[in-house]
Order: C-alpha cells, then structure tokens, then sequence
C-alpha cells in the first residue's frame, strides 16, 4: 500500500472476516463485489459505528465512496478466514483515502488491494469539511502531524 510522502498514514488496521457459502459462487471463490462489503466493515471498524452513528445525529454529516480501485490478484475461498488490513490517510478535510488489502491464511501476497477515496457529506448531500473533533478522533494515533 502505498501513500504520497506529502500525507502521514495511519497505522494498520486489522479486521477478520469469515467467509460463508453465501459468499461464493458457483466454485466456492468469494463473488467479487462482496469484497467491497468487506472493506466497507473495515473502514466502519476503524471509525467506529458509535462516531458515525453519532457524526450524523449530531452533526448531519456522513461519508460517501467517491471513487474505488479495486484489483483482485488472488481467489479466496468458502471458509477461509480472511484479514482486512486497512490503513488511511487524510487527502484534505473533505476527503480520506483508504489503502486496503485482503489477505488469505498463509498468504504470501495480498489476495485483493484497493485504494477507496470518501468524501465528507452533509444530509443535503452536499459536500462538507470533516469537524475538528473528528480528524482529532481519527488522528489520534499518528505518530507526526496531519497536514491538511
């Protein structure tokens, strides 16, 4: 996962995921599109659903995906139990940019990689700045100052 010099990155994030028949196709092999559910929990374990729930009752605003790129290298299959390493960085205060790969047990390379960009939204679906109070939440454990 790579991050512009110019931007502080988080730390890594790990988030387990089982992965049920449902999961799969025909084959076993996880349907594509439900690795982006995958990372979505991630991002949300990051966070926390307690911020989120609480950023939008309290403060209208909420994040939406605004651009994905996502490359799958690897199948992964029924039953395995997958980690989700995610890490972010701030791209300015509207936007955050999320680095995260999915590796199988015993991987020797990620299985999938994506790089997904959110952006901070108002309930008019406007875009908005991300509140102080929630970059300090965010930031919390960065080890140098966030430039935005």
């Amino acid at each position: 996962m790579m991050a512009s010099s110019e931007h502080t990155l988080s730390p890594q994030y790990s988030f387990p995921v089982q992965i049920y028949y449902e999961d799969t196709d025909f084959s076993g092999v996880v349907y594509h599109p439900n690795f982006l559910k995958y990372f979505e929990r991630a991002r949300e374990h990051v966070i926390g659903a307690d911020i989120l729930a609480n950023l939008w009752q309290e403060q209208g605003l909420g994040f939406a995906v605004y651009r994905s790129d996502m490359l799958c290298h690897d199948g992964v299959e029924f039953a395995d139990i997958i980690d989700v390493r995610t890490r972010f960085y701030f791209e300015s205060k509207y936007r955050t940019v999320w680095l995260q790969e999915i590796w199988r047990p015993d991987g020797k390379k990620p299985a999938v990689t994506a790089q997904i960009e959110m952006v901070c939204m108002n309930k008019a679906r406007q875009l908005a700045p991300m509140s102080p109070s929630l970059i300090s939440k965010l930031s919390q454990n960065f080890t140098s100052q966030i430039k935005l």
